[in-house]
Parts: structure tokens; sequence; C-alpha cells
């Protein structure tokens, strides 16, 4: 597909309804019930706390894709990705009516509505869904488990959202998206239907190039059949993960909002035009794997209180309040910080880095702002 194509399907259909980090069941219930009127819309289950889980179900082909999203409720970015692709899909001048008649597309938008109304992580039983695939103890993971056994799909799109920490690589490149073809055995064996999702994510990750060079990862593949997605390759079903990164200032992830949509369209026209047999799986290796290089920010050259210069790292604490996520400077380390990188860096030139009551700035300190030579430096 060409990807200015694709850019312009993304600009036209982007939902205006669902934007920034704080995604729950009350802002897709409006999208949801206008659905109805198209597709089918179910409730397949119920949270800990008995809030409903929704399914989508759109397409009429032989080929079935099952998609899940907001399995950790604090990662919302592939959960706004899907419903600017659900606007396209039913958008006949998109022309791409060619994939719904090739493909069934099985979608549980929000896994853990708990989780996302609080904006953790966890479930309400402090539960990591990611890796409860074998325990299934939570209702959520059962929820999950059903429509993956009643659906019995050929494909598994398992949707999640990344720190701002991840580099592609050992680079200052910061990972955008990031992909894996999770392991399904403790040897990591190249087996057909891993190869078949490493064609796909290398498919997606020639497509990215295009608009995130050098902005690609994948993730380490140690095997851990708690995870979700092992275990459903260990079951023998191709099996991608999609990680939603940072993109310069998008702290909103609205860009990476675009760059998922792009990952997901060009995976499904892929899909939907092949017969995939995991023999063109090794580009998969060319994506470097990320590493945690990144900081929120760096202050270099800082002067301590015991007259050392080193560098200061600062973190941003994703906190909600009063129904917003708001981004707290935290810092992390102080120290020198030669191999790390910012998303944005100040140089103090030797001078002391100050917070609001004039002293220097410890490891652990909150602070909006830092005095370094009497001038006041936002931190966000």
């Amino acid at each position: 597909m060409d990807i200015e194509y694709i850019r312009s399907l993304f600009l036209k259909h982007k939902e205006s309804y669902l934007n920034h980090r704080y995604i729950t069941n009350n802002n897709i219930e409006l999208l949801l019930d206008n659905l109805k009127k198209k597709i089918a819309i179910n409730t397949i289950g119920k949270s800990a706390l008995g809030n409903p889980i929704y399914s989508i179900k759109i397409g009429s082909g032989s080929k079935k894709i099952l998609m899940w999203s907001q399995m950790h409720g604090n990662e919302s970015t592939t959960t706004k990705a899907i419903f600017d692709l659900l606007n396209t899909l039913l958008d006949k001048d998109s022309a791409l009516t060619y994939i719904l008649d090739a493909c069934t597309i099985y979608i549980i938008p929000i896994l853990s509505p708990d989780g996302a109304l609080a904006y953790t992580r966890v479930n309400a039983n402090q539960i990591d869904l990611n890796r409860d695939a074998q325990n299934l103890s939570q209702p959520e993971s059962k929820v999950l488990r059903a429509a993956f056994n009643e659906f019995k799909p050929h494909y598994c799109y398992n949707l999640h959202g990344q720190r701002t920490i991840f580099s592609a690589g050992n680079t200052n490149k910061s990972a955008t998206v990031s992909f894996l073809a999770p392991a399904q055995d403790k040897d990591c064996t190249l087996t057909t239907n891993r190869k078949i999702a490493m064609e796909i994510i290398g498919v997606m990750n020639a497509s990215l190039q295009k608009v995130i060079p050098n902005q690609v990862g994948v993730y380490d593949d140690a095997f851990n059949l708690n995870c979700v997605g092992d275990t459903f390759q260990s079951e023998n079903i191709p099996t991608i993960l999609f990680e939603a990164g940072h993109f310069h200032n998008d702290y909103g992830r609205e860009k990476t909002r675009e760059y998922i949509y792009i990952s997901l369209l060009v995976s499904l026209n892929y899909i939907a035009n092949s017969n995939i047999d995991g023999n063109r799986y090794k580009s998969y290796f060319n994506i470097p794997e990320n590493e945690k290089c990144f900081f929120d920010v760096i202050i270099r050259n800082a002067k301590t209180d015991d007259d050392k210069v080193e560098d200061i790292a600062i973190m941003y604490q994703e906190k909600l309040i009063q129904g917003k996520i708001e981004f707290i400077p935290k810092i992390e380390k102080i120290e020198r910080l030669t191999n790390y990188f910012g998303h944005k860096e100040f140089d103090a030139n030797k001078s002391k880095v100050l917070d609001v009551h004039g002293n220097c700035v410890k490891v652990n300190n909150e602070n909006d702002f830092v005095i370094i030579n009497k001038k006041k430096i936002a931190l966000f």
C-alpha cells in the first residue's frame, strides 16, 4: 500500500472523540452505540468490578484475526488506532472492502476496563493480565481465553504501549513502534507460525521506515508461558505483539497513534492479499532490539552540593488527576549518564540546579521546574 495514501486515510478517519492518554469505557461506549448500526457489537463478559468488556466483529472473510487492546489499562494508544481503523474500513470510499471480504476481524477494544478507569497496568485485583495466561485467575483473562477458543483465530494481535525509556537499538533514536513475534518454547524455536508473524512484522517495518526511519524496534523473545502472546504462539497461532512507543514531544501519543494505524492497515492488507507461509521472515532480524537508553529529560554538567559535575536524569510520572493524565517530573538519577539520551536535554554549564526553595535537586524530588543561573526552566 502506498504510504501517503494510508496517511491521507488516517487524517480523514481519525476518531476525533478519542484523544490523549486517558481512554475508558466511558469514552468508547458512544462510539460502540453508533457502530451497532453497521457491525456486530457485543458484551462478552465483565471485569473484576463488574464493568462490561465489549467485542467488535467486522468483515466476513475466511482469514480470522483476533485483536485485543488495553490489557494494561494505561496503554491506550492502540485503542485509539482501532477506532481510526474501523472508521476507515467502514467508509466505502476508502476502497478497502477487499480486506473485509477476505478477513473477519474480532476486536476487544478494552480488555481491562477497571485498569483503564484507574489508569493502571494491573486490574482491580492488582494482577497483570499479561502474566495470567496459564492461571486464568481473573475474569478478564477468562474472557480473552473464551474469545480465543470460540473465534479460533488464524492470527492474534496483542496491542500494547511502551514507556519512553526505549530506544531502537543502542542509539539516540526512540523506539516509536516496537514488535515481537513471541517465542513458543524455551529454546525460542523458529516455528512456522513464528516465521509467519515475523514475515508480517517485516512488511509493517518496511512501511514504517518510510515515515519513522530507524525508530522501530523488537523486543527480546525470552520465553514466558504465563504471557498471553507466548501462550497463543505455543498453540501454533501466529501472534504479534504491537507496542506503541514515544515520538518526539508526543506525550499524548497522537503521532504514535498514526504509526500504529499504519501498521494495522498494512498488515491487514498483506494478510488479505497473500498466502503467508513464513518464507519471507528474515527481514525481521534486521530490526534492532530495544534498549533502555532514554530518560525524558537530562540536564548535563550540573554542579552538585559537593562540587562534583554530574548529569541529572528526569522521568515523567503519569498520574491521573481529576480525570486527566498529568506528567510529573521526578529526579531519577544524579550521575554521569554518558551512554544515555534525553528526549529533552539542557546544559547546566557546571552551575548548580536548584529547586523552588533554592536547594540543589535530589534524587526522588518532584519538580515542575528547576532554576539554573537564576533562570527558571520548565521540565515539562
